[in-house]
């Protein structure tokens, strides 16, 4: 199990992904999402890759499952714990829609394709981290 939020380098934040990198503050995973063609779109963009229509942030469940994952074992960094598990996680709101992230509280060996998992969000600077953990 995983102990104190490992020290973070904090992320570029621009217009595109203010409200990605925002929305942990208040416990809200934002996504953006396109009215005209009713897609989510990550990672944040101007416009839809689809119709190029305008995106707009909009509250993700915040739920969905482990698509992948890797264990690390090697320590690159010596603030950072190991092991420790790196995930693609697929939001429960669409097939396909996925980020890389960490996996959290979470015991290395029972990680598995298709865990059920939601976020929690970690700070670092001004932007809000989300991983995820089982659920």
């Amino acid at each position: 199990m995983a102990g104190d939020p490992v020290p973070r380098i904090p992320p570029h934040i621009d217009d595109a992904n203010r409200a990605f990198w925002h929305g942990g503050a208040q416990g809200e995973l934002l996504i953006l999402f396109c009215e005209a063609c009713g897609r989510w779109v990550h990672p944040p963009t101007q416009n839809c890759g689809v119709c190029t229509g305008p995106l707009i942030p909009r509250r993700a469940s915040g739920r969905g499952a482990v698509f992948t994952f890797t264990v690390s074992r090697h320590q690159f960094n010596p603030a950072v714990p190991v092991p420790f598990v790196i995930a693609i996680v697929e939001l429960e709101e669409q097939e396909g829609l996925r980020f890389t992230t960490d996996l959290v509280d979470v015991d290395v060996d029972a990680v598995h394709i298709g865990m059920a998992v939601e976020v929690t969000f970690e700070q670092a600077g001004e932007a809000w981290v989300p991983v995820f953990r089982p659920r």
